[in-house]
């Protein structure tokens, strides 16, 4: 039976994806990501990590480490926000996403989501009505991919490995 330290992490990371599911539907219904989400997702790391100190199964170190790579993904977010790229819900979702995977999952993070960004947007090309509905019935596109989905695909990815060990 696992110990209540592990249950109590594990409810986290479950959350985790419910917030990343609800953050992903937000951003298909609206081309937005509202700041709730994201900062609900980074009180959940905290609660998370601190779990995780107490229990000695997480160090001060990782903690630390995680910290800089949401920060450094918020920081290269700015810069591609600044440039048009993405939007500023979807830097802010990134960045807290990127605390739970820290240094060990970073890439895979990126990659995973990547991956889903790039069947989201082959399916817009191809014609699937993705994002917002017009009032007609139609995406409402226009020139904006609602990318949420596929940071919460690699967020998913991300719980999952750390669900399994």
């Amino acid at each position: 039976m696992p110990d209540l330290a592990t249950l109590s992490q594990t409810v986290c990371l479950i959350a985790l994806a419910g917030l990343l599911i609800a953050a992903a539907w937000q951003d298909l219904r609206t081309l937005h990501i509202g700041n709730g989400l994201s900062i609900a997702i980074a009180a959940l790391f905290v609660g998370w990590a601190v779990i995780g100190l107490i229990a000695g199964s997480y160090t001060l170190q990782a903690f630390g480490l995680s910290i800089a790579c949401g920060a450094s993904l918020f920081a290269v977010g700015m810069a591609v926000f600044a440039a048009g790229i993405l939007g500023g819900g979807d830097v802010k979702f990134l960045a807290a996403v990127g605390l739970f995977a820290g240094p060990a999952g970073i890439l895979d993070l990126l990659l995973v989501t990547a991956l889903a960004g790039g069947l989201l947007g082959i399916a817009v090309l191809a014609g699937a009505p993705i994002g917002p509905v017009s009032t007609r019935g139609e995406a409402a596109l226009q020139r904006r991919l609602p990318y949420g989905p596929a940071i919460a695909v690699g967020g998913l990815w991300v719980a999952s490995r750390l669900a399994v060990g």
